[in-house]
């Protein structure tokens, strides 16, 4: 399992438009891909879990990844967030 803290940078948080990149970087892997923020952790492949989680801007969450292609599958998403100015 790969795993990495960020913290959201994005103005509205992980939420709407941030949610949606994040979803679509993350289902594009076989690996589990999951989101935790305050002690709770849903499949980052859904919208409505990423939703779920309330995330506000300058939070710290984690990401991780398991599975088969988790080693791409980290750094991909990683890279993706990073170019659309969603995690620092």
């Amino acid at each position: 399992m790969k795993e990495i803290k960020v913290t959201v940078v994005d103005p509205v948080g992980l939420h709407a438009r941030p949610a949606t990149v994040a979803v679509n970087a993350a289902s594009k892997f076989k690996c589990d891909v999951k989101v935790s923020f305050k002690e709770r952790s849903v499949n980052m492949k859904s919208i409505m879990g990423v939703m779920s989680l309330g995330i506000p801007t300058q939070s710290e969450i984690t990401i991780s990844c398991d599975g088969e292609d988790e080693d791409v599958a980290i750094e991909a998403i990683e890279t993706t967030l990073k170019e659309q100015n969603v995690i620092a």
